[in-house]
């Protein structure tokens, strides 16, 4: 049987029908939950230290697939686990979202985001859920952890002087903080890495211009990593969605993986 033939007029005007419903069909459905898992290594040397970076749960809920990101950052045997704030947006998932986080096999360290301050919710049950892991929720301090070679700052964004916990020049100093922006408040002093997160990476990338949009205190640092006075920036994408924004497009959540 033969196929009848496709008018080069009919081809173009059906790939501007289908090429449109490929994309919103990506973005919400395929893209929320396909979870990507980077690999980034710090410096020339052999790495010593091997850690996984992952931030903004905004979980709502969606049991599955947070037990399913756990899965894989346990299934990467780090030697810890580093979170750049927002575990929920509402207090009802609180409880329900510890209970998944608590399976993390790794000391957990984390430091709060903005969404974590307007839930309203007490502290005390993340800082137990944390310190369960064998980590600690940080809160504008610091922890020397990795049996004393490594000195892990945490900086809430909470206060406007947060910024100002010293570095340990004998050590691998990392800071963790949730608003990317906020690197410009540390150029005075030098560190090893900084880990952010809070942009979502826009959540929406168009090619080769980048992020339709991102939220207050990201400036250009929306994704990826960044050479800053400070030391190296990285920004992740994160895991969840802001509100009720349930879609990405050319912008997975993801799980990084840091060698330093």
């Amino acid at each position: 049987m033969k196929l009848p033939r496709l008018s080069r007029r009919k081809f173009i005007a059906t790939a501007l029908v289908a090429i449109p419903s490929m994309i919103v069909a990506d973005a919400l459905l395929l893209e929320p939950t396909w979870l990507k898992v980077r690999h980034l290594r710090i410096g020339t040397s052999q790495p010593k230290h091997r850690l996984v970076h992952f931030t903004d749960l905004h979980h709502k809920g969606d049991t599955r697939y947070l037990k399913g990101v756990v899965e894989r950052i346990n299934s990467l045997a780090p030697d810890f686990v580093c979170f750049t704030g927002d575990i929920i947006e509402e207090a009802k998932y609180l409880e329900e979202a510890l209970e998944i986080l608590s399976g993390i096999k790794a000391p957990m360290y984390g430091v709060p985001g903005n969404h974590d301050y307007w839930s309203k919710v007490p502290f005390e049950s993340i800082v137990k859920c944390f310190k369960s892991t064998g980590g600690a929720w940080l809160l504008d301090e610091q922890c020397v952890i990795a049996n004393g070679k490594i000195n892990l700052i945490g900086i809430t964004c909470n206060q406007a002087n947060q910024a100002r916990l010293p570095h340990n020049p004998a050590l691998v100093n990392i800071v963790l903080m949730h608003y990317p922006a906020w690197v410009k408040k540390l150029d005075q002093q030098k560190f090893d890495l900084l880990l952010a997160g809070h942009s979502h990476g826009g959540q929406v990338r168009v090619p080769f211009y980048g992020p339709f949009m991102v939220p207050y205190a990201v400036d250009e640092f929306d994704l990826g990593l960044f050479q800053t006075k400070p030391g190296p920036l990285y920004v992740n994408s994160g895991i969840g969605y802001i509100y009720e924004y349930n879609f990405r497009f050319n912008c997975r959540p993801e799980i990084t993986v840091i060698e330093i």
